[in-house]
């Protein structure tokens, strides 16, 4: 059997993974987080295209669908996990934590790594995430964590170590929950589906959060997905 290994959707996917591997180099042998988070964004928008390159050149396959959770894993899995241990270790405890207990603290959000393969293996054989997702997507979870890390260190805030733990550990459930994510790819354009107006509308206050916060407004846009997501799918 004949595999094509180079189509252009999985060219863009390797630039995802590439990100990626980018993204913990620079966390790890530079300590730079900031540079961290921009190839964490490099990595979405490449996740993003790969799967509308594939639709638009109708280049589906089997390799491309596995080729494409082994890079997220790798960009929205390890590298979140590793930008938040290593600002977790920059970090004072808030109960005066030292030594082998708050090294324990700062590796708590490696769960995230694991949490992100569970969920990356489970959309894989979930015929009902085509619409929508069921927990946090892993770009959404990365993008999140790895601007907090990036915040963290630009404005050198001092955070408890505790608090970016738990943060971290409660996105990483996030992960694995029930709760209904609505997805931002748009399968038609116009105002005709609820939907797509839930999409515009949270795609224009995005814009708006960004044009007035800047940095800031990225985890606090992550946060609204999620809390409009959770009231979706409760109501």
């Amino acid at each position: 059997m004949k595999i094509k290994l180079f189509t252009i959707p999985n060219c863009i996917t390797l630039i995802n993974l590439l990100c990626g591997i980018g993204s913990i180099v620079s966390a790890l042998v530079y300590n730079d987080l900031q540079v961290a988070f921009l190839f964490i964004v490099a990595s979405a928008v490449a996740d993003f295209c790969d799967g509308f390159a594939a639709r638009l050149l109708k280049q589906y396959s089997d390799i491309g669908v596995q080729l494409d959770s082994l890079a997220d894993m790798v960009s929205f899995g390890a590298a979140p996990a590793i930008a938040m241990t290593v600002i977790c270790k920059t970090m004072p405890s808030a109960f005066g934590l030292e030594g082998i207990a708050h090294e324990i603290i700062c590796y708590l959000p490696l769960i995230v790594a694991a949490l992100s393969a569970l969920r990356l293996a489970k959309f894989n054989i979930d015929d009902t995430q085509k619409e929508e997702f069921e927990g946090l997507p892993t770009p959404a979870s990365a993008i999140l964590l790895v601007s907090v890390a990036a915040l963290c260190q630009r404005d050198q805030m001092v955070v408890n170590v505790e608090w970016l733990a738990l943060t971290s550990v409660l996105v990483a459930m996030l992960l694995i929950s029930p709760i209904r994510m609505f997805s931002l790819k748009f399968h038609e354009w116009g105002l005709g589906s609820n939907d797509n107006k839930l999409r515009f509308a949270f795609l224009i206050t995005s814009c708006l959060l960004i044009c007035l916060l800047r940095l800031y407004a990225i985890p606090l846009i992550i946060v609204l997905y999620i809390v409009v997501s959770a009231i979706r799918w409760i109501v």
